[in-house]
């Protein structure tokens, strides 16, 4: 049973009807707006819910959910799925597991509270000999002008292999490397507008689809993110299971 304590935080797997809730209500904050809103959908109920909570006060200040998948064939079945044409995934014959609605509480700014969030789920990888790990990293804000050096930084350092590339899915995209092909990023602005676990996902070796899904319902821009456990650069994974042991 996942269970991690570093600091001032603990991450566990939410265990009752109540935790799960709890962590939809931090997502109803964090993508909707309010607390009061509850943000669920047809997936809560296949995936295992990680929550961070502060020790000391015992607010929940972190979560995300998990969703397992035994080899790519079932890729069709995960979240990504709906907004993404994962066919190319679909080979891929390792354990794989979908991270999704990340979120951290807007009123914590502690970067412990993401390397937490990262050695939790590093050590769900391991106990679970996970392959890949992969999901939608979000922008706030559906205004790609927002973030133009950083989908540039994307498209010229980090678009996933051919053989795994998502193709175009969803109605309304953001195709970058296209409509990019000519920009320079410029480094500074680009690692500023760059969400920060999209950030990590990239230090570790993870790359993203080609175009970004424009999604009203929750006010953000998202790429389709991949990370293949067995590419991370020794001296990160090291980092991460110190931080996961």
């Amino acid at each position: 049973m996942l269970s991690l304590r570093k600091g001032r935080y603990d991450a566990r797997i939410a265990e009752t009807t109540a935790e799960i809730e709890a962590a939809q209500r931090l997502r109803g904050l964090c993508f909707r707006g309010s607390d009061q809103l509850i943000d669920a959908d047809g997936f809560d109920g296949l995936c295992r819910h990680i929550l961070v909570v502060e020790t000391k006060t015992g607010n929940l200040v972190c979560c995300f959910r998990l969703l397992p998948l035994r080899t790519g064939a079932e890729i069709g079945q995960s979240y990504s799925a709906q907004y993404y044409e994962l066919s190319g995934l679909q080979d891929f014959t390792g354990p794989m597991v979908e991270m999704g609605r990340f979120c951290i509480h807007p009123d914590y700014r502690d970067p412990d509270i993401l390397r937490v969030a990262w050695g939790a789920m590093t050590q769900y990888v391991d106990d679970e000999g996970v392959e890949m790990l992969f999901g939608c990293s979000s922008f706030q804000g559906t205004e790609a002008e927002t973030y133009m050096d950083a989908f540039a930084l994307l498209k010229e350092r980090h678009l996933a292999p051919k053989r795994f590339l998502p193709r175009v899915k969803a109605p309304n995209v953001f195709r970058f490397a296209q409509k990019l092909r000519r920009r320079k990023p410029d480094a500074k602005r680009a690692q500023l507008g760059m969400p920060p676990l999209l950030r990590t996902y990239l230090l570790m070796g993870g790359w993203v689809s080609d175009h970004a899904v424009v999604d009203r319902d929750l006010n953000t821009l998202h790429v389709f993110t991949g990370l293949e456990i067995n590419a991370i650069p020794p001296a990160r994974k090291r980092l991460l299971r110190a931080t996961a042991g």
